[in-house]
């Protein structure tokens, strides 16, 4: 069944009015669920009413499976478990401005990066609009706050879910809903470079991060499997064109991994080939790199660049005119990078 988190309020007037009931319930029905008030605790709807919707549409958030909490800056990591009993991940971040939520767009990951816990058993299936949306709303109901911010960088590949993705970002935009504006949403791809130039299309105003990771060809595709589909080259060129088509700046992610794409040396050629591919004389495109120290996944061997490197790192981009910045890890304690907790509670469940 659909989650009925899924339906815009087109869509759930029409179920309520297949099922015999007056228009005017959808609307109250769409306001309590996305406030977090579940079905079965609206005192505004009838029990017949609640019963035939229960049996058409799922109608339960995200059940909270697992749930771990920073001693050192109160960062929640979420294992959620569905209704068909998957499970995902997300991580509620706080900082000055507000409250920010990392969520999954699908159960597990195809894309196959080797430096990634998310995708070390595969893509199981792709997570409904609802089922994002409900991380949301579950965290929100949970920790008793208001979420300003939504990142879709936990597991999963949000381009590869583009359907689903594109219609939880116009559902959580919704003033009647959750009403997260779009300027308050980051998605971040591994670089699935046809539907970059669809989402340049809609030009819905959210920031877009791109998740490079390599200066180059041999060293992307040795850790990256996708580059094998579109090369650092056809990476570029859809974001030049997303950049000239929405007016929107990006950011691109670089993890860093010792001895294998941190030296001054691959700054300098990350430095040599975006302001290659990205500027002209006649446009200058603003270019940002988010450095990111691997997070060290037992079964990849990777290891952490040491502060040195990345800051060596850091000063090599700047000096080349390439913004650069060291991502602030949270919630270190309770290791928050997405994939781990799901890996571990699917190897306690074998």
């Amino acid at each position: 069944m659909n989650n009925i988190l899924s339906y815009t309020p087109e869509e759930l007037k029409e179920l309520v009015r297949a099922l015999g009931e007056p228009a005017y319930r959808a609307e109250q029905i769409f306001t309590q669920l996305h406030k977090g008030i579940t079905l079965g605790e609206m005192t505004n709807v009838g029990k017949q009413t609640k019963q035939k919707i229960s049996a058409a549409v799922d109608c339960s958030l995200p059940t909270v499976r697992k749930k771990l909490v920073s001693r050192l800056d109160g960062t929640v990591k979420y294992l959620f478990e569905l209704s068909d009993s998957n499970c995902i991940e997300s991580v509620v971040m706080k900082y000055e401005h507000g409250y920010t939520i990392c969520i999954s767009s699908q159960v597990g990951c195809r894309m196959g990066c080797k430096f990634c816990a998310s995708t070390l058993a595969g893509r199981v299936r792709d997570l409904e609009a609802g089922e994002m949306l409900g991380q949301i709303i579950g965290a929100q109901r949970d920790l008793g706050i208001r979420i300003s911010n939504v990142v879709m960088m936990g597991i999963g590949e949000p381009l590869d879910n583009y359907d689903n993705v594109i219609k939880f970002l116009k559902l959580v935009n919704l003033e009647g809903g959750v009403n997260i504006g779009y300027r308050h949403i980051s998605l971040s791809t591994c670089g699935v470079v046809p539907k970059i130039y669809e989402l340049a299309k809609l030009d819905l105003p959210i920031t877009l991060s791109i998740s490079l990771h390599a200066p180059d060809d041999e060293t992307r595709s040795a850790i990256m499997p996708v580059n094998n589909s579109w090369g650092v080259s056809d990476l570029l060129d859809a974001c030049r064109e997303y950049y000239k088509t929405t007016g929107r700046r990006m950011s691109f992610e670089y993890t860093l991994i010792s001895g294998k794409n941190d030296s001054p040396e691959s700054a300098a050629h990350l430095a040599s080939v975006l302001n290659a591919k990205l500027r002209s004389r006649t446009e200058t495109m603003p270019i940002h790199v988010n450095l990111i120290p691997v997070n060290e996944v037992t079964e990849s061997g990777f290891q952490s660049s040491g502060r040195e490197a990345v800051r060596k790192f850091a000063a090599e981009l700047e000096k080349r005119g390439i913004r650069a910045t060291i991502r602030r890890t949270l919630g270190s304690d309770i290791n928050a990078s997405c994939g781990q907790l799901r890996r571990e509670s699917a190897d306690a469940r074998e």
